[in-house]
């Protein structure tokens, strides 16, 4: 290679450090090379997997049990397929049934869907689950955990509602791009009730370690946001991160 090549390859090396995007792929001919298109076709079925592959309920039910915070209760949408899921975003947001999520009163409750990602919610929602209780639980009270099928966001909401939760966390996996497929989000909404919007929440997002926020980490502001939603009254978009300012503690050995 030229000196100019040897330049440009460094430059591109560098920034390709810093980032999982895919960029300078340099050229075979008029195309991408052959290792890079074939790079991105898997990128591409392991995405479609991450989103069409069902959640294994029974072993997610399992992990969450023996975190200790109650029975798992397991609900579903109204969207009775995954086909319907994706068709129909609006009966994701519905609950088929919830007779048999019980009134807590709690201070918080706590719902692991599986959103646009069941492997994300598969590989880490239980650990994250345990992180969020490690730091939640000498503070608050917390009702039994609820696991939730073709679940999208705003059902959050009708549980936390039929559980009688002043705030709810719904753990969700993120929409799969070609770079990260099993990433989750924390969506928080104080005083939840049915019509609740974006605007009333805030969102931890990107978890999924080693390459994105880990479990402790996201328990930690997903902590101070509860604790900035309680004083402040209500969350949303007045409600901002304030834990690296405040140094929220780890309270992870505390339990």
């Amino acid at each position: 290679m030229t000196s100019d090549q040897v330049a440009a390859q460094a430059f591109w090396n560098e920034l390709r450090s810093t980032t999982q995007a895919r960029i300078g792929l340099g050229r075979a001919g008029n195309a991408l090379p052959s290792r890079d298109v074939l790079e991105l076709a898997a990128a591409h079925a392991a995405a479609r997997d991450a989103v069409h592959h069902p959640l294994d309920v029974d072993a997610v039910v399992a992990e969450v049990r023996e975190i200790g915070i109650g029975e798992p209760v397991v609900v579903s949408s109204r969207a009775t397929s995954r086909a319907e899921y994706l068709r129909r975003p609006d009966l994701g947001r519905l609950p088929a049934d919830l007779a048999h999520v019980p009134e807590s009163g709690a201070d918080i409750g706590v719902v692991l869907a599986d959103g646009l990602s069941p492997t994300a919610l598969g590989l880490h929602g239980p650990a994250l689950l345990a992180a969020l209780v490690a730091q939640l639980a000498p503070r608050h009270s917390l009702a039994p955990p609820v696991i939730a099928t073709q679940a999208r966001v705003a059902l959050g909401d009708h549980i936390a509602v039929a559980a009688g939760v002043r705030t709810v966390l719904v753990i969700i996996g993120e929409r799969p791009g070609l770079s990260v497929v099993d990433s989750l989000g924390i969506y928080l909404t104080h005083l939840p009730r049915v019509g609740r919007t974006d605007a009333d929440r805030n969102c931890v997002s990107n978890i999924h370690p080693p390459g994105g926020l880990g479990y402790a980490d996201a328990a930690r502001i997903a902590a101070s946001l509860v604790d900035g939603a309680v004083a402040l009254g209500r969350s949303g978009v007045d409600l901002k991160d304030t834990s690296r300012a405040l140094g929220v503690p780890d309270t992870t050995e505390l339990i």
